[in-house]
């Protein structure tokens, strides 16, 4: 039985603030090898965690992150109030830098860095993924760079010799031809957009599939090729019996 690896969707996010600190720790903690995160530039070009350009649903604030500096979005609360009540306070949201310093102290672990198209478009390709990779030079190794934006892949690997991830928005030939063109190492799909009866694409990639919760999907997904399974449950599905033998439980560095 092919047993696929998990990869923690925006840290721990069941249960915690998606892309903030304590999601991504919690994550560690429960024995996640594996991290996704998703990087938004400020205005004045730092890059952040997180995933919307408003403000809206994790904080309650109906401002756009985009048009923000680091210093005005340092005392936003992205506490997910509306999702997960009063069980949060002062969870900030953090820094690319804050993360890299997360990332030091569990140096065996992996993770996934999604440069998101609006801050692509916004700043540039260019700008952002310079950027990026600036702030993630001292853990460089740890980390796979992706996103939805081909360009910025083709970006990316022509700066720096790296590991990267394109996430498709559909399943069709169009797609696939841009796959096997782009070459990347790994390819993510959210699952449901694959038909039942499709095989996964052959290529020189490891197949990432996306928006899973349930273990039994995750290791359906696996029977069909997948390596990796992305979950916001990350907790629950290491406490699964099989998908436990894919869990890393070494702790921190202090």
């Amino acid at each position: 039985m092919k047993i696929p690896h998990l990869i923690a969707h925006r840290g721990y996010a069941k249960h915690y603030p998606e892309n903030t600190l304590v999601a991504l720790e919690a994550a560690l903690q429960v024995g996640a090898c594996y991290i996704e995160f998703d990087v938004q530039l400020t205005a004045d070009g730092v890059p952040v965690l997180c995933h919307d350009t408003t403000l809206q649903r994790t904080a309650g604030v109906d401002q756009l992150l985009l048009s923000m500096t680091a210093a005005q979005l340092a005392d936003i609360y992205v506490n997910e109030s509306a999702r997960l009540g009063d069980k949060f306070t002062n969870v900030t949201l953090p820094t690319l830098a804050d993360a890299v310093v997360l990332l030091k102290k569990w140096p065996h672990a992996t993770a996934f860095v999604e440069m998101k198209e609006e801050s692509l478009k916004a700043f540039g390709i260019e700008n952002v993924v310079k950027m990026v990779l600036k702030v993630l030079e001292p853990v460089l190794d740890q980390c796979v760079l992706i996103s939805f934006d081909r360009l910025a892949i083709r970006c990316a690997r022509a700066m720096q010799e790296l590991r990267v991830g394109w996430v498709m928005h559909q399943w069709d030939n169009a797609t696939r031809g841009t796959a096997t063109a782009l070459a990347p190492n790994y390819l993510f799909c959210n699952y449901k957009k694959i038909p039942a009866n499709d095989a996964l694409w052959p290529g020189p990639w490891q197949w990432a599939l996306y928006e899973v919760t349930n273990p039994e999907i995750a290791l359906l997904l696996a029977a069909r090729g997948a390596s990796l399974i992305e979950t916001m449950a990350i907790g629950e599905m290491l406490r699964y019996p099989l998908l436990r033998k894919r869990g890393c439980f070494e702790r921190p560095l202090e």
